[in-house]
């Protein structure tokens, strides 16, 4: 069983930074792509950033040039570091993890999602 944990969520006024930070643990092989996504009451949930293993990263227009996703391969975490944030950017942002899992045909990639961590930003 895989389990994926984020943090860091809170209030922020327009223009400040926050920095969420996701682990996943428990009987893992190794993780492929990691990613964040958002989503704002009343729509769909989006893509913010993904970040492969080689750590090459693709970001939402929204966020570009704002957001910067990385990662720690040795500890299976993923961190998003938000800066200039945007009252457009309140949501509950979810982790999500794409897993080779032990036990498993190494074939075999599992998605697995976090309960999400909530960013709100005052104007």
């Amino acid at each position: 069983q895989v389990q994926v944990m984020e943090s860091g969520g809170g209030l922020v006024q327009a223009g400040g930074s926050l920095r969420l930070s996701c682990t996943a643990s428990g009987s893992i092989f190794s993780i492929n792509d990691m990613a964040w996504y958002r989503q704002a009451p009343g729509k769909q949930r989006e893509l913010v950033a993904r970040i492969t293993r080689g750590r090459s990263a693709n970001y939402a227009d929204s966020v570009k040039g704002r957001f910067t996703i990385s990662r720690d391969n040795a500890k299976n975490t993923v961190y998003l570091q938000m800066n200039s944030l945007k009252p457009e950017d309140t949501g509950v942002y979810y982790c999500y993890a794409a897993a080779i899992v032990n036990g498993r045909p190494l074939g075999n990639e599992y998605q697995y999602w976090g309960q999400g961590t909530q960013v709100t930003v005052s104007s």
